[in-house]
């Protein structure tokens, strides 16, 4: 049985680690950045099916789109279900990071 990929369980407000796709003249000194969802775009065939994703990295404030391939993982605290945006008022230190992708 195969997992399913992180991104079909992602909703604004979720915070996500993304691998790094360098931008033109961009430099590739980094492998992955965490961000915040801020909006999830359906595809064409299939508008419930989120394929496109704009993120704002939480280091710099920038925010992309994203193809749905390049989030890796979902940071969720210890108590909260992956159906579910993250609670706001949780302690942001017991954040830990799980991976329903691989």
């Amino acid at each position: 049985m195969t997992a399913c990929p992180a991104f079909l369980d992602l909703r604004p407000g979720m915070t996500v680690i993304v691998r790094h796709d360098p931008l033109l003249g961009e430099s590739s000194d980094q492998d992955w950045w965490m961000g915040l969802v801020l909006h999830c775009n359906g595809g064409a065939r299939d508008p419930q099916v989120y394929t496109l994703f704009q993120i704002a990295d939480i280091d710099s404030g920038v925010v992309r789109w994203v193809n749905a391939d390049l989030v890796t993982h979902i940071v969720q605290g210890p108590n909260t279900n992956k159906s579910k945006s993250p609670d706001p008022n949780q302690d942001p230190h017991e954040y830990e990071t799980k991976c329903y992708g691989s």
